[in-house]
């Protein structure tokens, strides 16, 4: 022992030979107990941030004493000092992702949407979405700020131009997917109008506004169910009714017994008047129930809203009817973000839909699916061309698709409507050609003459051929959907980024559009668990801080170079 301690450079270290601050930690190794109170401050913050815990929350008497028991020394940090160490992780987090999003060679496509909280108080919600370095594509939050009344499309452009350059990416937009208010109108032709001045959009602003397609699906089928409230009445009134007093829940669940012969859980919805889907699911499960309902009729002579067996039919189709529009809001609204190539064939799939019913033989059924063509009419009469260019970009689909699709639907405007398409594809696909061209001559400066004039004989050469890169791609053989079901279309274009350099580019933009506004409303679910009631007088600016770092902590690589 004497030995070893005249050799030990662990316990020289240490101040009189103190073994008392001396621990031994998982390896079996002698380390000494103190302790880095900036990790320690680090690890609390982010459990703050991650799990939704208050400021003050170390400063619970347990909590305390927990910390002061794992090691006497540690400094527990005050509230205020919290807030504060919050405030860094997010000025950090928010570094990292400008450095993403700059590194990116791809455009930027904003989602955005207000939301009035617990305290009454305005915030507007901006979502950012890029391929990153990886070829992955992201959606990050950028701002979740308290708006000061009135929120006029003026006032919001004003707002979201400002975000826009305080994040330094006015020069890199693509689009904006909004919903259908009135505001919204104003706010992207104001922006865009901010934008045009930079030179910096795309095609001079053509596919800048996107519209929310689960907002205008919402509005298309909703048209459908104001024909059909009478048919919705006896269910909506047979399931109220059941579910009024427990002993009606009871006596229906006897009755479900009876009829099925098994002892089973009872589930039925009730449906909410904003909210189509939850019709559907309304009707799907009171279907189930159906013969239940009849047993009840006959064994309570309280309940007088039974449906009849038309009635039920009439359910049962109508059900049938809303369940691909179930589907699809499912797909558009789910938080995987998918990329935009997905679109189309289901936009289409919904036209096929209601002209088909728009022939039925139940004139309600009739009535919902004209009502409801006449909304589809209004909002996608030819779809979204960019959700037309973003299935074309799919190695799978191209124009073979498109074409098929088109003539489904009317045979004689179908090669008119192709012709249309391709030439606003290869206008779009020129400006790539252009933007390179003009980065190209930025760079050429730094090339040697020799290089110089090797790379413009070598231009000339390709230019010669008369054939693009949009010409080379559509001309290549589909890949077939068999075989290729899962195939990710981003990774298709990493992998051919040198052949196709200038596609590749629009293919990156294209993909990352996002149809919804989910993004951004599903941010307000996160920040209606940061503000609720016994939370309501947190600062916005701490709020905004929460809700990013939060979103930002799902984070990404920042390696690799994406051209």
């Amino acid at each position: 022992m004497l030995r070893h301690l005249s050799k030990c450079v662990v316990l020289k270290k240490l101040k009189d030979n103190d073994v008392g601050k001396m621990i031994i930690d998982h390896a079996g190794k002698l380390r000494s107990r103190e302790i880095d109170q900036k990790v320690v401050d680090d690890l609390i913050s982010m459990a703050i941030i991650q799990h939704g815990l208050p400021y003050n929350f170390v400063q619970y008497k347990w909590i305390k004493e927990l910390l002061i028991y794992l090691n006497p020394e540690v400094r527990v940090p005050s509230r205020n000092t919290a807030v504060s160490n919050v405030s860094k992780k997010f000025h950090e987090h928010k570094e990292r992702v400008k450095v993403a999003m700059h590194k990116s060679h791809s455009r930027i496509c904003l989602t955005s949407d207000c939301w009035t909280s617990i305290t009454q108080q305005g915030y507007i919600c901006l979502t950012a979405h890029f391929v990153d370095a990886s070829w992955k594509l992201n959606s990050k939050i950028i701002a979740y700020c308290k708006m000061e009344p009135p929120h006029t499309g003026h006032d919001l452009a004003q707002k979201i131009f400002a975000l826009l350059l305080d994040w330094g990416i006015d020069r890199k937009i693509f689009s904006i997917t909004l919903d259908n208010a009135s505001a919204n109108e104003v706010l992207q032709k104001i922006l865009s109008e901010q934008l045009k001045l930079q030179n910096n959009l795309i095609c001079n602003g053509d596919y800048f506004h996107i519209r929310c397609s689960a907002h205008i699906l919402n509005i298309i089928v909703q048209e459908g169910l104001r024909v059909a409230s009478d048919a919705l009445h006896k269910i909506r009134e047979s399931i109220k009714y059941v579910r009024g007093s427990e002993a009606r829940k009871i006596a229906f669940k006897e009755c479900v017994v009876q009829v099925r012969g098994i002892d089973t859980k009872v589930g039925l919805r009730m449906d909410v008047a904003t909210r189509w889907n939850s019709t559907y699911l309304m009707l799907e499960s009171a279907i189930r129930y159906r013969r239940a309902f009849g047993s009840l009729a006959i064994r309570d002579r309280a309940y007088v809203h039974c449906p009849s067996n038309d009635e039920w039919k009439r359910a049962e189709k109508m059900c049938e009817f809303l369940k691909p529009f179930y589907v699809m809001t499912n797909l558009i609204s789910g938080s995987s973000y998918p990329t935009s190539n997905r679109y189309f064939m289901q936009v289409w799939k919904i036209e096929c839909l209601l002209r088909e019913n728009a022939k039925s033989d139940d004139l309600t059924i009739k009535d919902m699916a004209l009502n409801m063509m006449n909304k589809f009419s209004k909002y996608w009469d030819h779809y979204c061309d960019i959700l037309a260019i973003g299935a074309i970009l799919d190695p799978r689909m191209k124009f073979e698709a498109i074409r098929f699709c088109y003539s489904k639907i009317d045979p004689s405007t179908c090669e008119e409507k192709i012709n249309i398409l391709k030439e606003k594809m290869y206008k779009l696909f020129e400006e790539y050609v252009k933007l390179h061209s003009n980065e190209s001559n930025t760079s050429s400066s730094q090339i040697s003459p020799s290089t110089h004039e090797y790379v413009d004989y070598l231009s000339q050469h390709i230019n010669e051929t008369g054939r693009s890169e949009l010409d080379l791609y559509l001309d290549e053989g589909n890949l077939d959907p068999k075989f290729f079901d899962k195939l990710d279309v981003l990774s298709y274009w990493r992998d051919r980024r040198d052949r196709y350099p200038n596609l590749s580019k629009m293919a990156c933009d294209v993909l990352s559009i996002p149809i919804t506004t989910v993004a951004s409303e599903s941010a307000f679910s996160l920040g209606s668990r940061v503000l609720t009631k016994y939370r309501s007088s947190i600062l916005p600016e701490n709020v905004e801080a929460l809700i990013l770092t939060q979103n930002w902590l799902h984070g990404f690589e920042l390696t690799g170079n994406m051209y």
